[in-house]
């Protein structure tokens, strides 16, 4: 039982344990980190593994050179594009039913309500905006799959999302990484990300309000 403890608290903070991981399992740290990006993107109920801090802390060993930068970049953009588009099937098929349902053990029905009030508020770009937002991030994709957004235009978002979450947060950890102030207020640069992401939409969403009470 306390070897299983264990596991999963290593599982679930890979970030802290990744010196370790790295120097026990070598090229394999490339397969466990496109598996754990892929699921806290691609299902619905993990909502609550590493993301930014996994490619943060990923970034800041590329800088060292205990992994190599580039094929981190290539295989951790495939593997958040890859789940998003696994999650939005997910609720492609499955949505509609698990909708239906009062209670659902496996899914948390707040956290759909707090991304369905994020595509009201954002639309599609919604996609983009929650790759910077732990829990709606793993949520939009599956919420896009059950509303009317066709696969096509939802692809689309989802790229530029992907790949603007991988290049933020690895290419940050490889160049801030190793700087102490960044290193431990990685979440208020998190938030300043988010900000200055969501300020466009707030933006738009202001002058749509205005011009709807002008005419």
């Amino acid at each position: 039982m306390e070897h299983i403890t264990q596991f999963i608290n290593i599982f679930l903070h890979l970030d802290k344990y990744l010196s370790e991981i790295i120097q026990n399992y070598g090229y394999v740290t490339y397969l466990i980190l496109f598996i754990i990006i892929f699921c806290e993107t691609g299902l619905v109920v993990l909502p609550f593994l590493p993301g930014d801090s996994l490619l943060f802390a990923a970034g800041t060993f590329a800088a060292k050179g205990d992994m190599s930068l580039w094929i981190l970049y290539v295989i951790l953009c495939v593997a958040a594009v890859l789940g998003d588009s696994v999650n939005y099937e997910i609720g492609r098929f499955f949505g509609p039913k698990i909708a239906k349902q009062e209670k659902n053990r496996f899914l948390n029905k707040e956290h759909v309500e707090r991304t369905h009030k994020f595509y009201e508020k954002y639309g599609a770009k919604t996609i983009i905006i929650a790759r910077f937002i732990p829990i709606i991030r793993t949520f939009a994709p599956f919420v896009a799959g059950i509303g009317d957004m066709g696969y096509k235009r939802f692809l689309h978002y989802n790229v530029i999302g992907g790949v603007s979450w991988i290049s933020i947060c690895l290419l940050g950890g490889y160049l801030f990484g190793n700087i102490e102030i960044v290193k431990h207020n990685f979440t208020i640069v998190i938030l300043g990300i988010v900000i200055v992401s969501i300020l466009p939409a707030v933006v738009e969403y202001i002058r749509h309000k205005y011009y709807l009470k002008a005419g």
